[in-house]
């Protein structure tokens, strides 16, 4: 009854997800030595994780390891190269070749990909953006023909005023 709690309360996928803390990781270890089981439940999980993992993965765009590939063959023989130069010549040229380490990864579209539930959200505001300015322009409208009433009312009182 003792190992079912154990193995329900969740120290098994803090474990798994390598979030524990040191005494969780050494209670787990020692579990594992003690209880077959709850080494066969670890076992288990660990399996459910990876194919888990393995389902949720997005696989790298097609060409990306022979560009990674390209660039550290490049890099490895400027890094040969920089052995042969003299102890002179060797100075000036390590700066230039720790700025070039980093390997550039260009994408072959420059369209952006969003989940298609964010496309409906998208488009949502879009249409709402639309709807709102038709309301601002119509309202404008209004109140600038509310504006040129109450001037022609104001021009008709004073009129009024004058002929008394």
């Amino acid at each position: 009854m003792e190992i079912k709690k154990l193995i329900d309360s969740g120290l098994m996928e803090t474990y798994v997800m390598g979030i524990a803390t040191d005494d969780e990781v050494q209670q787990v270890l020692l579990l594992k030595k003690q209880y077959p089981e709850f080494e066969e439940a670890l076992t288990k999980l660990e399996l459910d994780m990876e194919v888990l993992a393995q389902n949720m993965a997005v696989p790298p765009p097609p060409g990306i390891l022979s560009k990674i590939e390209k660039e550290l063959s490049e890099i490895k023989l400027r890094e040969q190269s920089l052995e042969k130069l003299d102890d002179t010549d060797k100075d000036s040229e390590q700066d230039h070749v720790k700025q070039d380490r980093y390997i550039e990864v260009e994408s072959e579209s420059s369209h952006i990909r969003i989940h298609k539930a964010w496309r409906w959200v998208f488009a949502a505001v879009f249409v709402l953006g639309k709807i709102f300015l038709g309301f601002a322009i119509y309202f404008y409208l209004e109140n600038r023909q509310a504006q040129e009433q109450i001037k022609e009312l104001k021009t008709e009182i004073n009129h009024m005023k004058s002929i008394k």
